[in-house]
């Protein structure tokens, strides 16, 4: 079976029924453990002291804004070149997801900056490539709203989403791209020598998968919601011309 063929409203309505509740499931049974696991049963930081903690929200929810925006990406070229409805659907449902995400991390970051850095904001290079991905998102979002007709929409925000794509990357590479900056470099690498420490590192894991769980949960319920809704449009469009 070819993976094209969940491009149908009706396969992946079916597929997506099966799979949602399991990944639901999943995604509470992450979040609940690597939460309570990473705030009341860890030390605090030497340095850092309790602040550190706030790593369980921000890092996860920062790695699926950037993350989420670059699955627009995917879904919005599969848009641009084969015409398949659902990926763009997928990616408008993605949006208000990524955004919320975006919001988290922009909060837990000032929340964690302030007795860091003694400021709640500083133009560092990667919390303001941030804070223009936020304006993405909302561009976004805004320009589905303000087009009527759908294909035009899907055309144009595809367009948004390939710009924004520059300040995805950005967010995610600015300490490598700049050597000024308050942030610390990656707190996950492949290069052991860089992660935190394993106290911290493993209910980290846990606490990303369950992010990761959530915003594929949520992505699929949006999606067949956008799915539902625009047949329901079409219905009702067949019924005022009989």
């Amino acid at each position: 079976m070819s993976l094209w063929e969940y491009a149908n409203p009706v396969k992946f309505m079916a597929l997506s029924g099966r799979v949602l509740p399991v990944v639901a499931w999943l995604a509470g049974i992450c979040l609940v453990v690597g939460l309570i696991w990473g705030f009341f049963f860890t030390p605090d930081d030497y340095r850092q002291g309790s602040t550190v903690k706030i790593i369980y929200l921000h890092v996860p929810s920062a790695l699926m804004a950037i993350n989420a925006w670059m699955m627009m990406l995917v879904t919005s070229l599969i848009w641009i070149i084969r015409r398949h409805h659902v990926s763009v659907l997928a990616a408008k449902a993605a949006a208000p997801v990524g955004i919320t995400m975006t919001l988290i991390a922009l909060v837990t970051g000032a929340i964690w900056g302030e007795p860091m850095w003694g400021t709640w904001w500083a133009w560092d290079p990667r919390l303001t490539s941030f804070l223009i991905l936020f304006l993405f998102y909302l561009g976004y979002m805004a320009l589905w709203a303000a087009i009527e007709d759908n294909d035009t929409a899907a055309d144009l925000t595809s367009i948004l989403c390939l710009v924004g794509s520059v300040f995805a990357i950005l967010s995610r590479y600015a300490v490598n791209f700049w050597n000024q900056g308050l942030l610390q470099g990656a707190s996950l690498s492949l290069d052991k020598e860089e992660n935190v420490a394993d106290v911290f590192y493993i209910p980290l894991l846990v606490c990303i998968a369950g992010f990761v769980l959530l915003f594929l949960a949520l992505v699929l319920l949006r999606t067949r919601t956008e799915i539902r809704a625009r047949r329901t449009k079409a219905l009702l469009a067949r019924e005022r011309m009989a």
